[in-house]
């Protein structure tokens, strides 16, 4: 079975129409090699591709100057993260009058790969992430809530190999992709701490806590998080200030991105494991989060969440220019309206509420709150139309 994911085909060609460099940044195996090819199949013209994890194409690329001079049309460098030494080369290229050669990147982002690229390639690279599946892409809510987006493991023919293909990538991420971004910590002690990160999966964010467990110090947790959210292993959201007279929570949520890591790391094999398991709640949270960013076609920097020392939160907060709109999620099929969020209205001036749930059906439930389910998402939210982030331009 094959995914079309039309969507960022199309928003990637237009961003190579308009910049000399793209960027496409995700997490290993997500399809970031599929997603080119299909990318470079209508865009006409010549298609060079270079896979730098192939000793053969990092020979090709030894006069990596004098090589790609001479190419013309799109050329795609795939793993660009083991080679940040070809982004000053790329600056000379792209200046050249006549530009005759774009420049179509990919990499599992790391905070090196993303500082040297937008501090070298400033106004001529574009970034574009791609995350996990979607549900408008494949339609199966318990499907891909209990694999997660991977498309590997979505597809899989059975539960049992599903775990297991997430299992080996959890592995290959601890044990291969963690030292090459310079993470020196044993692959044993980082498996620890995603277990445990597993556990404050949709908590808010205890960074004191989780430094006693390791015996570590409270900075190194923070760095060992930031490393997770900069390779898409992590979403960090943080808190959601207002000029209120109460007290607010000034401390980030932290999800497992995707939903089948998560279950992996708990060791939830089945769907019938997950109705019974207490993350129940919190592993539907994180899931629709995601969905919902990808509806919306958000930035990380305008997804949040509120909270109150008196009691009321709010589970996202998405900051559209001068639109807020607000999300509570529960996996209940009889969603109603709690005192959190008449109180998250008032105070946030919020444009709306949706109260997304698992069950079938969308309505209004009062004066700027509707319940929206879940398999509505992204027809409910439709996603605007924009240019991926430049960052340093």
């Amino acid at each position: 079975m094959k995914i079309a994911r039309s969507q960022h085909v199309s928003a990637i060609r237009r961003a190579l129409r308009a910049n000399p460099v793209v960027a496409l940044l995700g997490p290993r195996q997500i399809g970031k090699t599929t997603l080119a090819r299909a990318v470079a199949a209508g865009i006409g013209g010549s298609v060079t591709f270079f896979d730098l994890e192939d000793p053969a194409d990092v020979g090709r690329l030894e006069e990596a100057r004098l090589v790609l001079s001479r190419l013309r049309g799109l050329v795609v460098l795939d793993e660009v993260q083991r080679r940040p030494d070809l982004f000053p080369i790329l600056r000379v290229l792209v200046d050249r009058p006549g530009r005759v050669a774009r420049f179509l990147v990919l990499g599992s982002a790391s905070p090196h790969l993303l500082r040297q690229a937008s501090e070298t390639l400033a106004g001529r690279i574009t970034f574009h992430e791609l995350a996990g599946l979607r549900l408008d892409e494949v339609g199966d809510v318990e499907r891909l809530w209990s694999r997660g987006g991977f498309p590997r493991a979505y597809l899989a023919r059975s539960a049992d190999e599903s775990d297991r293909w997430r299992r080996d990538l959890l592995r290959t991420y601890l044990e291969r992709d963690l030292p090459q971004l310079g993470v020196t910590v044993p692959a044993a002690t980082f498996r620890r701490f995603l277990s445990m990160l597993a556990h404050y999966h949709g908590q808010i964010w205890n960074g004191a806590e989780l430094a006693r467990a390791l015996a570590v110090s409270e900075p190194t947790v923070r760095r060992y998080v930031d490393t997770l959210a900069s390779t898409f292993v992590v979403r960090v959201l943080p808190p959601f200030f207002e000029n209120l007279a109460k007290r607010q929570i000034k401390s980030p949520k932290v999800y497992l991105a995707d939903s089948g890591l998560l279950h992996t790391l708990l060791d939830i094999r089945t769907q019938s494991d997950l109705e019974r398991h207490p993350k129940l709640g919190a592993s539907f949270e994180g899931f629709v989060i995601e969905q919902i960013v990808g509806a919306l076609d958000a930035h990380r920097e305008q997804c949040f969440f509120w909270g109150t020392h008196a009691g009321a939160e709010i589970d996202l907060v998405v900051v559209r220019g001068r639109q807020r709109l607000g999300f509570e999620i529960k996996r209940t099929d009889a969603p109603r309206v709690t005192p959190s969020i008449r109180t998250a209205i008032a105070d946030l001036g919020l444009a709306r509420v949706d109260l997304v749930h698992a069950g079938s059906d969308t309505y209004p439930l009062a004066e700027r709150v509707r319940a929206l389910a879940v398999r509505d998402l992204f027809r409910a939210l439709p996603g605007r139309a924009r240019a991926p982030t430049k960052p340093g331009s």
